[in-house]
């Protein structure tokens, strides 16, 4: 085993990949039931109109319970939520170009991924950006607005108050397609590693080729997981 692994880091642990892969699939069980919901004449994949609302509401509540316990662990276990999620005053005035340099020109260049990652520092800077919206804005705002919906009666009063049950319906799925949209890019950017699925195998296993940090420009990666 340790030389299986003597040029490898163990950047994802258990429980982060447990649940990356829960997270993943109560998001697309969410995408096509919340797509039937709202076009039932055109969408019937899942059955009844009811079971669709049924099955929705079931993984919207997983999804809750797995963001809450990914927030613990990062919080309370490793207490590096800060650190790999909070973009740095460096990421912002050169990090932020440096990546999106390497996304959309050096990449099919051949160059190396200016950034390296290893387990205190996973995430390069338009990651920590991108998920910094996604985890603590978009997730909480899509995961509330949907319990409120799926419970009127108690929370009646407030739903009237932020506008009513249009409104609040309408912001949960104008939300919801903003994470969904995020889908195909996640898809695409796990990809371009030194193979199309080194990233994908490294939330399967854990473990993650290191790089050779050298001089002249080689094809690298980025880190997909979370």
């Amino acid at each position: 085993m340790a030389e299986e692994h003597q040029h490898q880091i163990y950047l994802q642990p258990i429980p982060v990949r447990i649940w990356h892969w829960i997270n993943a699939f109560g998001i697309v069980t969410l995408a096509v039931s919340g797509a039937q919901i709202r076009f039932p004449e055109y969408i019937t994949l899942l059955g009844s109109y009811k079971s669709a609302i049924y099955l929705h509401n079931t993984a919207g509540f997983v999804v809750a319970i797995s963001f809450s316990l990914w927030f613990f662990y990062y919080t309370f276990v490793t207490r590096t939520m800060a650190n790999l999620y909070v973009p740095k005053v460096e990421d912002l005035k050169t990090g932020l170009v440096k990546q999106a340099k390497f996304y959309f020109l050096t990449y099919f260049l051949g160059w190396d991924n200016p950034h390296h990652p290893t387990p205190d520092s996973k995430f390069n800077p338009m990651q920590k950006s991108a998920y910094l919206a996604i985890m603590f804005v978009m997730m909480p705002l899509v995961s509330l607005s949907g319990i409120f919906l799926t419970n009127v009666d108690p929370l009646r009063g407030l739903i009237v108050m932020i506008g009513g049950l249009k409104l609040l319906a309408g912001l949960h799925f104008l939300l919801a397609c903003c994470l969904i949209a995020f889908i195909p890019t996640h898809i695409y950017l796990a990809t371009m590693g030194r193979t199309p699925t080194d990233h994908i195998k490294t939330m399967w296993t854990g473990w993650e080729e290191e790089e050779e940090h050298d001089e002249k420009p080689e094809t690298g990666g980025v880190t997909s997981g979370h």
